[in-house]
């Protein structure tokens, strides 16, 4: 992955983990993966295969072997951050907008466009990548709290945590490998593209690259960053406007339509009686 490792701090590749973001934390709880002392870093963990790749709310991401890119990527933020309510769940959102980034840059790179005029990037609230209407890749973000060794060594914003944000993304699945019928790949919409290991490293390289700043910016004026990510996830959210079904871990549901994002990156849905409520946690379908 020369081009990752050009803006990357460290990239840890490997043939098959479990999962990029479970042997992430491994390395950290080992001291195998260490922060900066300033900044927010940036180490990317790819895999060519997971064996156990993890969605959100404990569900599983199944990726094919040498046809998705599998990739954590791991940066220092204040904890104060991470914990702030008000801002963290934008987090996600700042993945999303860095993957977006990433996909329209390469495909830009490249030269390429996709085959359909409809055939839009787009994010689903909170954390799924879209193209026409399609799940392309998902995100699944955690933080890791450091214990006493590896805080020592970051004295200039202690305390400080690491920030784990695995992406997934399908790009050369045919029609009959993808794992579900709402899920899409980025050969289905667009032609011409590099293999896959090339691709996965132009994609990674400019996703590590956006993320930092991107995180830079906003550990260090978060609520200010909160309100331009709200901007600019706004105009690229495919939930908005459209009908939804939030289903709960509690195992209830609620049926209406997504009609804003909030301050602090809720989902706020009005049902069919005219009422507004507030998601915060759910896996959110849209119907």
């Amino acid at each position: 992955m020369p081009r990752t490792n050009a803006v990357a701090d460290h990239v840890i590749a490997v043939a098959q983990t479990d999962s990029t973001n479970a042997l992430a934390r491994r390395m950290l709880r080992d001291g195998e993966l260490t922060l900066p002392a300033d900044g927010v870093g940036m180490t990317v963990v790819a895999a060519d295969e997971q064996t156990a790749g993890r969605g959100r709310l404990g569900r599983t991401w199944v990726s094919q072997p040498g046809a998705s890119m599998t990739c954590s990527f791991v940066a220092a933020l204040p904890m104060s951050v991470l914990t702030d309510a008000d801002v963290n769940g934008w987090l996600t959102m700042i993945a999303g907008l860095a993957a977006l980034d990433a996909l329209r840059g390469t495909l830009e790179e490249c030269g390429l466009k996709p085959n359909a005029p409809d055939c839009t990037l787009a994010l689903k609230w909170p954390n799924d990548i879209y193209c026409h209407g399609l799940k392309l890749g998902g995100i699944l973000t955690e933080f890791v709290p450091l214990d006493d060794t590896a805080q020592a060594a970051n004295t200039a914003e202690a305390p400080r945590a690491a920030l784990i944000i695995g992406i997934g993304v399908n790009l050369h699945l045919r029609a009959d490998r993808l794992p579900t019928p709402s899920s899409t790949s980025l050969q289905l919409h667009v032609d011409n593209l590099p293999d896959t290991s090339v691709l996965r490293d132009m994609i990674c390289a400019r996703i590590a690259s956006s993320l930092r700043n991107r995180l830079y910016a906003f550990a260090r004026d978060p609520h200010a960053q909160a309100a331009a990510v709200h901007d600019e996830a706004l105009r690229v959210c495919w939930t908005i406007s459209r009908r939804v079904e939030a289903r709960f871990t509690d195992g209830t549901t609620l049926a209406g339509t997504a009609v804003a994002l909030n301050a602090d990156a809720s989902l706020q849905v009005r049902d069919d009686a005219g009422e507004l409520h507030t998601v915060h946690t759910a896996d959110v379908g849209v119907l």
